[in-house]
């Protein structure tokens, strides 16, 4: 795949500054990098972004993530090395995610499980990670942008 932009604006600093403002208040939230990592890369799976799933994969091993709970993260369901807070952030991933057709969306048992494992904070952080996951997956998938990078 090749990236349809052949000259990047990576230059703006107000977009730049702005996705720097969003990181530190995730990592504010004080959720452990590895679950926010998982998170990304679940969401990046689900909307097929190839260039997410690779920073993914590549920054969770930089946090200590193992192969062996990033290689099941698309079947965390039926995977026994997840904790219940981990999947209950990732329920949350893939209901925030998977809006369209007419999918059930996040759903109060996904709500109220995600809130016995997390305090308010890192339910915003968590959301806010999902949500830039999204933004950031539907301008690599728009601009097929390829896997290989890590953007830092």
């Amino acid at each position: 795949m090749e990236n349809r932009l052949k000259n990047k604006n990576t230059k703006n600093a107000d977009v730049w500054t702005a996705v720097q403002h969003l990181h530190k208040a995730i990592a504010a939230g004080g959720v452990d990098p590895k679950l926010l990592a998982l998170v990304h890369l679940r969401v990046s799976q689900i909307n097929s972004c190839s260039a997410c799933i690779y920073a993914s994969v590549t920054g969770a091993k930089k946090a200590g993530e193992t192969d062996e709970r990033l290689h099941n993260v698309a079947a965390w369901r039926e995977a026994p090395f997840y904790t219940d807070a981990e999947r209950a952030a990732l329920a949350l991933a893939e209901g925030a995610t998977r809006l369209q057709d007419g999918a059930e969306g996040v759903t109060d048992e996904i709500w109220e499980e995600t809130n016995a494992h997390f305090t308010e904070e890192q339910i915003h952080a968590i959301n806010l990670e999902i949500a830039l996951t999204n933004f950031f997956n539907r301008i690599n998938r728009t601009v097929k942008e390829p896997a290989g990078q890590t953007w830092g």
